[in-house]
This record gives C-alpha cells, sequence and structure tokens, in this order.
C-alpha cells in the first residue's frame, strides 16, 4: 500500500474506489505496514493527542526560559495580553502554538508532528479548533490520522526535514495537516481537504530554516504561531470552494524543487538569514562561551 501515499490523487482514487474515508485509508495503512491492530494505532494516536494537550497546558502554566534565554515565557505573555487583535480565539490560537513549542525548545515532551520543530502547530490548531467548534476527540483522532496521510505524501514527494528542504518542510508541512485536518473536522469534502493543504504549503513555499544559534527557538517558535494561522486561513479559503488553482500533487512538486535548489546555508545550518546577522552572530557566540562554562573542569573531572 505504500504507493498510495505517493500522491494525492492516488489516495483519493483509493478511498473513493473502495467507498472508505480517507483517515480509513491512513488506518489500514498503519495496519498493514507495521503489522498493528486499530485498537493499537488509535491507543497511540490519543496518547499523542494527550501529549499535545498537555503540551500546551505546560506551556501557558509553567516556567518556560531557555538556557539560552531566547525563551522566556512569550506564550503566556501574547495568552494574557488584554487586547485581542482579531477576538480572543484567534489570540488564544496563537498562544497554545507559542506555547507547546516553547516546551519543546525548554527540554519537555512533545509530539513530532511531523517533526519537533514544529511541534507547535498541531497541538494549537487541534485544541483551538475543539474549544471553538466542540469537535469531539474522536473527531479529533481521525483529523490526526488524516493529517499523517498529508504528511506521508509531502515526505515522498518532496520533505518534512528543514536539514533537506528548509522550514517550509517542517512548519510548512504541519500547517498543512492542520488546515487539512480543521476542514475534516468541520464536515469538507476531500477535494477541499486537499485544497486547504495545496493553499497553504502556497503561502510557505521558500521559507527558510535560520535557527539562531543554531538551536530552534528563534525563529522556530514565532514561525510555529505563524504557520497555525495560515492553517486556519486555508481552511477558510478551502470551505469556501475557492480553488488552489494550482492542483495539491503540483504544488508538493514545487516545494521539493524549491527545497532541492535552496542553498545549504538556508537548511538548518545557522549560516544563513537570521542566523547570520549581526545580532544572531553575537547570540551564537554567549550561548557557545555559555556551554564551554558549563562542560566540568578536565583535571577533576
Amino acid at each position: 500500500m505504500a504507493f498510495l501515499f505517493d500522491s494525492f490523487a492516488n489516495w483519493k482514487s483509493y478511498a473513493a474506489g473502495r467507498n472508505m474515508s480517507l483517515p480509513d485509508v491512513v488506518l489500514e495503512y498503519e495496519r498493514t505496514q507495521y503489522n498493528r491492530s486499530n485498537d493499537e494505532i488509535i491507543a497511540g494516536l490519543k496518547k499523542a493527542w494527550t501529549v499535545m494537550q498537555e503540551a500546551v497546558h505546560t506551556g501557558l502554566s509553567e516556567d518556560m526560559r531557555s538556557r539560552s534565554g531566547m525563551v522566556n515565557n512569550g506564550a503566556k505573555m501574547v495568552f494574557n495580553y488584554p487586547l485581542p487583535v482579531l477576538s480572543k480565539e484567534f489570540q488564544n490560537l496563537v498562544a497554545r502554538a507559542l506555547a507547546a513549542k516553547e516546551v519543546n525548545s525548554c527540554m519537555g515532551r512533545v509530539v513530532a508532528a511531523p517533526t519537533a520543530g514544529a511541534s507547535g502547530i498541531m497541538p494549537g490548531v487541534l485544541y483551538t479548533l475543539k474549544e471553538v467548534h466542540s469537535i469531539a476527540d474522536e473527531k479529533i483522532i481521525e483529523a490526526m490520522l488524516l493529517a499523517a496521510g498529508i504528511a506521508l505524501i509531502i515526505e515522498q514527494k518532496a520533505s518534512i526535514a528543514g536539514a533537506v528542504g528548509g522550514c517550509q518542510a517542517e512548519t510548512g508541512t504541519a500547517a498543512a495537516m492542520g488546515a487539512g485536518a480543521i476542514v475534516y473536522c468541520l464536515g469538507g469534502n476531500t477535494d477541499q481537504m486537499f485544497n486547504a493543504v495545496a493553499i497553504t504549503i502556497q503561502c510557505m513555499l521558500g521559507l527558510v530554516c535560520d535557527p539562531v544559534a543554531g538551536l530552534v527557538e528563534v525563529p522556530c517558535i514565532v514561525r510555529n504561531a505563524s504557520a497555525a494561522a495560515i492553517a486556519f486561513s486555508s481552511a477558510q479559503i478551502a470551505l469556501a470552494n475557492v480553488s488552489s488553482v494550482i492542483p495539491v500533487d503540483e504544488v508538493i512538486e514545487a516545494m521539493g524543487e524549491i527545497g532541492a535548489s535552496m542553498e545549504t546555508r538556508y537548511k538548518e545550518t545557522a549560516l544563513g538569514g537570521l542566523a547570520a546577522t549581526k545580532t544572531g552572530q553575537a547570540i551564537a557566540k554567549k550561548v557557545l562561551i555559555h556551554d564551554i562554562e558549563k562542560l566540568p573542569d578536565e583535571e577533576t573531572a
């Protein structure tokens, strides 16, 4: 069944030909590829959903300060700010994506969805979607299966790794997963789900991976929040049947082509972009000195 997840077209035709939902096809794939029962797969997803929610709670309730000093409880600051720029729901979305990603940067427990660098997006999206629309946990689990299928195809046709395809591969994929999940939970059809994926990736093509000091903190955390917002905007557009014009499989192929042609310094090497700025270099030097000072004295070790 691996061939199913080399394109969205194959996934769609397989599901339609067997009168199966898209999540059910992913469930069948998991059973056949990894010899796991439905109950085992669902149990794993439930655990992942629990960890996602816990990451949001942790990021909004505990002290989130990283060793580098670049993370300093930003999620709580956003969550508690008295003036929403749009609505409290939007403010909560941004804060929750920040919160879960801050937990990752502070060495807490997260779900790599699809990577740790993008681990704030799906929690922020799903938590807020559940709250705003009273989505049942069972539906959230189905949406997570759908999101897994989306990631499988992007991994095959392009990449989900920042070191291979830039930040478009990590936060772009996570946002696409979130957009598809939103449309699914709100009753959208297959074309609308895939359209949401295409629109999301179109909005994030070319995004470089340029972590300051080589740490997955700046600009990674704020990109998680922005990607979560893009997931909702793409879902809104797709649900209204506004076309992406370029089919989703072609969009992902473009994503792969851009990632392949991206210069190495923009692929998680901390050699370009924000990491190469004067301030970025100063932070990197400070972090390096701090780490050296933390090393045990060789004479007494």
